[in-house]
């Protein structure tokens, strides 16, 4: 088996919740394509991350059935692992920051998979969703505060490969601040937390907490 790390990012105040994510810091031990989706399926995380030059941070995000140009969680755990000035995805650079318990990456909202952005009338309702049959992805969300920028937010894949529910979508929490044009405070899932800000010429950061689990 490749040696790999797993963090958890997005994690709430407290360091608990998060989305976990596998990263195999040295990609070249496996760089054909069929054999990381097969690393990323056997492994089961939402997305594992094979990081091909670990000084430029060139990487590569695998879900456990198909490949990513872009993705948020990944970028910003392996952003805190490298800490590197920027992150080169096949989607584009993205920068990326440290600032105290946060880690930031800024990246564009045309990078963001297709995401169904779902509104709902209350947090209640958000909360109380059940898992819906599989076929389109969808990012349930809700005000708990307008005025303050807070929302309630879950997050499901719909894609049949054993993630029912994203605990925590730094891609989705990109495309809703793009819609909405302003900063956002988002508890998603059990207890994760991502904050995001809009930036000038169409950018927008997304940040979170990252632990390394193992």
């Amino acid at each position: 088996m490749t040696d790999y790390d797993v963090l958890r990012v997005f994690c709430g105040p407290s360091g608990g919740y998060g989305n976990e994510l596998g990263v195999v810091r040295e990609g070249s031990h496996m760089p054909g394509r069929d054999d990381r989706q097969a690393l990323a399926a056997k492994l089961g995380f939402s997305e594992t991350v094979f990081v091909d030059d670990p000084e430029r941070g060139v990487i590569d995000i695998y879900t456990p059935a198909s490949r990513l140009p872009f993705a948020g969680h990944p970028c910003v755990g392996t952003a805190w692992l490298l800490d590197v000035p920027e992150l080169v995805t096949p989607a584009g650079e993205v920068g990326t920051r440290l600032d105290g318990e946060f880690t930031w990456i800024e990246a564009r909202a045309e990078w963001a998979p297709p995401r169904t952005l779902r509104q709902y009338a209350s947090a209640a309702e958000v909360d109380a969703l059940e898992v819906p049959p599989p076929g389109e992805w969808i990012y349930a969300w809700a005000w708990e505060d307008e005025a303050a920028g807070r929302v309630r937010a879950r997050a499901f894949p719909g894609r049949g490969d054993g993630i029912d529910e994203d605990e925590a979508t730094g891609a989705a929490a990109l495309l809703l601040t793009d819609r909405l044009g302003r900063a956002l405070n988002i508890t998603q899932g059990r207890g994760s937390q991502l904050l995001t800000a809009p930036q000038p010429h169409g950018w927008v950061e997304v940040g979170g907490r990252v632990v390394l689990e193992r």
